[in-house]
């Protein structure tokens, strides 16, 4: 059967998931711009968080890690658990991969997925799939990749303030909105948050000239910052996110997760690896970005252009605070609506449990033949699944499930 398989998304998971399911000599189809996410929606300088050893793509050969990029390109190598990478160089990493290993990736988007039954069988029947370019086709099965495209968060308490929905340019606006924060020097910022992206977020506007930088958190306690290498517990095993037995579990037994009640996956999702700054993060923050904790958003309102919150602290008095702008570095929530190029009816047939489509060992939904990947996947396997290095869990299994399917 030469029908092939649809990979929708081109940034780390996807490109992972069509290098594997070739090297099993499985014909596919791999749509998207390479690397758009980090390339657009990521401010420019910023660093990742992740280490050396968590930051390679996963590939069905040897000689294609982060490591291997560096060493034919000429490029600084990072190795160590000290270096630290930008994310300009971990963009230009995966287009090098994608060269490599899915040379003819098609950089249209993908409108419209539908399934179309056909004989008997679960696996039976086929995906029709329409591009922007006008061409329709078959693919047998759909990986979908799209990462985090769609799934920017804003608290409904935000939300009511810009009924438009969030804008770079307006009032309040979403860090997945800006590549280039150089403009909002000379002006008050606020910044919504208390996880990796707020706090480097704020630090590069305080860097970027910004007049002044206030972080929003509510945790009770100041925002807190990762150990350094060195300061690591001794006593407890490593992973590539530090050491620690949870994060030891969610990294090499990301299996066993899906086994666990979906309100357990739900908390685990969003508390392990949860809101912390990088260890190297720290020293550029403090004394630069001011912090109000232990408030929470109640209201928000836009007054002459400029947005105002109303916080109410664990005392349960309230205050008001103005600025110019108002940056939600709020995260990302998995909403299969945001994936208007799925069928109403193909959406309808998906089971959703812990926050996200329920996925066999396979990362099969409940769709035959339609598999997801990256974040939509975390809510069955882990908060592993929110980093570069979820790709050595995933591609393989989902390449091996739909090379099995045939």
């Amino acid at each position: 059967m030469n029908t092939p398989v649809a990979v929708i998304g081109a940034g780390p998971y996807g490109l992972s998931t069509a290098a594997h399911l070739r090297a099993r000599g499985v014909p596919v189809r791999v749509f998207g711009r390479p690397m758009v996410s980090w390339r657009e929606h990521m401010p420019a300088g910023m660093l990742l968080k992740s280490t050396p050893a968590a930051s390679s793509i996963d590939a069905p050969q040897p000689g294609h890690t982060l490591q291997d990029f560096c060493g034919v390109t000429g490029g600084r190598r990072y190795e160590s658990d000290w270096d630290i990478i930008p994310v300009e160089t971990f963009v230009r990493y995966g287009e090098w991969f994608q060269e490599r290993l899915v040379p003819d990736l098609e950089q249209v988007r993908v409108v419209s997925v539908d399934r179309r039954s056909g004989g008997t069988g679960r696996s039976s029947g086929h995906f029709e799939l329409k591009l922007d370019s006008g061409e329709q086709f078959r693919a047998r099965a759909v990986v979908v990749a799209t990462g985090l495209t769609g799934f920017a968060r804003l608290p409904r308490e935000l939300a009511a303030a810009v009924p438009d929905g969030p804008s770079p340019t307006g009032p309040v606006s979403h860090s997945c909105q800006h590549r280039d924060l150089s403009g909002f020097a000379g002006r008050d910022v606020v910044v919504v948050g208390a996880g990796q992206s707020a706090l480097e977020s704020a630090v590069l506007l305080a860097e970027s000239g910004a007049r002044s930088v206030r972080v929003v958190a509510r945790g009770r306690t100041a925002v807190g910052f990762g150990a350094p290498p060195d300061q690591q517990p001794r006593l407890r095993p490593e992973s590539p996110f530090g050491n620690a037995w949870s994060l030891y579990a969610f990294t090499y037994y990301a299996g066993g997760f899906r086994h666990l009640p979906a309100p357990a996956r739900r908390y685990l999702v969003r508390r392990v690896l949860g809101p912390l700054g990088a260890w190297w993060l720290r020293d550029r923050f403090v004394g630069r970005v001011q912090v109000t904790a232990g408030q929470r958003i109640v209201r928000a309102r836009v007054e002459d252009g400029r947005p105002v919150l109303t916080l109410r602290g664990p005392d349960g008095r309230t205050g008001e605070l103005a600025a110019d702008h108002v940056l939600a570095a709020t995260g990302y929530r998995v909403d299969l609506a945001a994936m208007d190029f799925l069928g109403q009816g193909l959406r309808t047939g998906i089971t959703v449990s812990g926050g996200g489509p329920r996925l066999d060992a396979g990362f099969g939904s409940s769709v035959p033949g339609l598999h997801f990947t990256g974040l939509p996947a975390a809510a069955s396997f882990g908060p592993v699944m929110r980093f570069v290095c979820g790709t050595e869990f995933a591609s393989r299994r989902v390449a091996g499930a739909v090379a099995g399917s045939r």
